[in-house]
């Protein structure tokens, strides 16, 4: 099961994560990351995956698929909230933060909600559609 978080940001695609997760709900997913892509320079996105257990064949090749997809397109995404109490799931994310040093990934616990919301939702500076969020008030 995987069902959309609704995020004051638009450039933030929240998802949480529970069961099984099966191909087409994947899609949904990637369908949401690369419609939020066109429309923002920049990227982020919020998953809770607690109550992952597994995905479908199916869903996990097309998952591997799509992430190789995205190596050449690092610079477009910001940061990755993981909301999660579970030690495996940090560690993951802990390596992929190494990893992937163009987007920055930070695990939250579930007490810690609110201010994930909050992180993911931040752009850099230069990044904001209205530029008086970036500081430009007008000449």
């Amino acid at each position: 099961m995987l069902e959309f978080i609704t995020h004051p940001a638009e450039h933030v695609v929240a998802i949480r994560v529970g069961g099984v997760v099966t191909a087409r709900e994947l899609q949904q997913a990637i369908d949401a990351i690369e419609t939020a892509k066109r429309h923002h320079p920049r990227v982020s996105m919020l998953a809770e995956l607690d109550g992952l257990r597994w995905m479908t064949l199916t869903a996990l090749l097309k998952d591997l698929g799509y992430s190789l997809t995205q190596l050449g397109d690092l610079a477009h995404y910001h940061r990755a909230a993981v909301i999660t109490d579970k030690e495996l799931i940090k560690h993951i994310a802990k390596l992929e933060d190494r990893l992937f040093k163009a987007m920055e990934i930070r695990t939250f616990s579930h007490r810690e909600h609110a201010a994930a919301m909050r992180w993911v939702g931040e752009l850099p500076k230069g990044d904001h559609e209205n530029p008086e969020e970036d500081g430009y008030h007008g000449a």
